[in-house]
């Protein structure tokens, strides 16, 4: 069952990859272009595994999973350089993200982002998108001590507004993100990119939406039937 939404919505959090902008799908290109280019072709499931969760579990998982023996390293490097110029060209943004984003600032609600990326790196990809001056509070992985799907990112972004989780909503695009965000007590919409809704999911108590625009159309809809 969704959690309920909070009457009124005093804060929302984001997640800001592969819900605000479209990084995820590059990531996963890159990563599966460098693992073939290297001769590691990695399988499908473990590639969607890595979707939503920071670089050191990443690595862990890689190394759990292939051995000693795969080249973490070279294909970090290698993996690196091809995301990397693939943003350099632009950072695309999720369909919807500035509707939603200026929905919330128009209507003086403060937002804070919860990443599982790195501060220098988060920071970079939102002023490349043009997104950072939205943000109140930037929570990133070098705040945290765990990482999703633990949800102390969520209750960290919370606290630094100075805002209960349960009036808070959240806005995720990956499972480990919804585990975190749930989690933490806040009412937390999801908006799939590379990974489909899942049972579990909505079990956890996220609400599925098809874009950052129904999300949008979802807060306004109470208001214009009033």
């Amino acid at each position: 069952m969704a959690t309920p939404i909070p009457d009124p919505i005093r804060a929302a959090i984001f997640d800001m990859d592969g819900t605000l902008i479209s990084t995820e799908a590059v990531h996963h290109r890159s990563y599966a272009q460098t693992a073939q280019a290297i001769g590691w072709p990695l399988p499908d499931g473990l590639l969607d595994a890595m979707v939503g969760v920071s670089r050191d579990l990443n690595e862990k998982m890689l190394a759990e999973r292939l051995g000693p023996e795969f080249p973490l390293a070279r294909f970090y490097a290698e993996a690196d350089a091809l995301f990397d110029a693939t943003l350099e060209a632009g950072v695309e943004l999720r369909p919807g993200a500035l509707v939603i984003l200026d929905h919330f600032r128009a209507a003086g609600i403060p937002l804070a982002l919860a990443t599982s990326t790195a501060n220098g790196l988060a920071q970079w990809r939102l002023e490349k998108a043009g997104l950072i001056d939205y943000f109140d509070v930037i929570v990133t992985r070098d705040d945290v001590a765990q990482a999703k799907p633990n949800p102390e990112p969520y209750l960290l972004a919370a606290s630094r507004l100075g805002i209960a989780p349960a009036d808070c909503v959240a806005v995720e695009d990956s499972y480990a993100g919804v585990i975190a965000a749930t989690s933490a007590g806040i009412a937390t919409f999801m908006v799939p990119d590379l990974l489909p809704a899942t049972e579990e999911m909505t079990l956890a108590g996220a609400t599925v939406l098809p874009s950052l625009s129904a999300l949008r159309d979802l807060l306004l809809a109470p208001t214009e039937a009033g």
